[in-house]
């Protein structure tokens, strides 16, 4: 769409292309009348050419499996990341590398089609841009707009009757699109055979149960002897915080029968051997 955009926006090549396809449209096109119902024709038409020619050059049945495996692979690195098990997630890294040419493949499987439909769809753009240029009405009312310029008025960076042309082409191409794949998915050969598919990259995670089970058993047992000592640790402090009562208990009680000649206090502590020492005011005496 970017590219198509850019070539249209050279007058030139504009020009040009529009020239060619307007022999070709403008006898069967009520572009003079109804701008938006041209609109609408040319987008179902090469929505629909550009899907039905890559359900030739695309297996809905490989595209899935590709989906599925990829699906597969990011839950094994989830799994391998929350986990913390370092092996596992360089045999799921190591398995995303190894599908990524048949990924590309896919991709460009879908990409095919473009070379057949680029001249058309650009030489439909091109003649589109002439027409609503020279349209005797250069706006569309809206219910939340009286008056959107096809022109002027921007979506994104997409003039309006661009944005125009894929709101009412692309739901068209969605629906075609799921058809032909249920249509290929109910006549695929894999299907009516009832065969199933096999992963070729399945040997790198062939004992990928016992070592999460080994590494599963020490993060256990890690976690219990962490939990031990912190309850260790948790007993000693209440231990020692105990005693220290214990100690204060006893230094109280040694010099019960005193008051501080200071604020008349009885809470007295011992300083020393002789000392003593007002726990209020901090007084001390002999």
């Amino acid at each position: 769409m970017i590219l198509m955009t850019l070539l249209i926006m050279n007058p030139g090549i504009r020009s040009t292309m529009g020239g060619i396809a307007d022999p070709i449209l403008s006898p069967v096109l009520p572009e003079e009348s109804f701008f938006i119902i041209t609109v609408l024709i040319l987008g179902t038409f090469s929505m629909l050419m550009n899907t039905i020619l890559r359900s030739f050059f695309l297996d809905p049945i490989e595209q899935a499996h590709i989906g599925h495996r990829q699906g597969q692979i990011r839950r094994m690195m989830n799994d391998a990341r929350i986990s913390r098990d370092p092996i596992l997630q360089e045999k799921a890294t190591i398995m995303q590398q190894q599908m990524m040419p048949e990924q590309l493949k896919v991709q460009m499987g879908a990409m095919k089609p473009m070379m057949f439909t680029m001249i058309i769809i650009i030489a439909v753009f091109s003649w589109l841009t002439t027409t609503v240029e020279t349209f005797r009405v250069d706006y569309v009312s809206l219910p939340w707009a009286s008056e959107w310029n096809l022109l002027s008025d921007k979506f994104l960076f997409f003039p309006a009757w661009i944005c125009a042309y894929i709101c009412m082409s692309a739901p068209f191409g969605r629906v075609v699109d799921r058809h032909i794949k249920l249509f290929r998915y109910r006549s695929h050969p894999v299907v009516n055979s009832g065969e199933k598919l096999k992963e070729p990259l399945l040997h790198l995670v062939a004992n990928q149960g016992k070592s999460v089970d080994k590494n599963a058993q020490r993060r256990r047992q890690r976690s219990k002897s962490q939990s031990k000592k912190k309850a260790n640790s948790k007993k000693t402090e209440k231990t020692e915080t105990t005693k220290n009562t214990k100690n204060k208990s006893k230094t109280y009680s040694s010099v019960q029968g005193l008051t501080c000649p200071e604020c008349g206090s009885d809470m007295i502590s011992k300083a020393g051997p002789r000392k003593k020492k007002c726990d209020v005011c901090r007084h001390q005496w002999v």
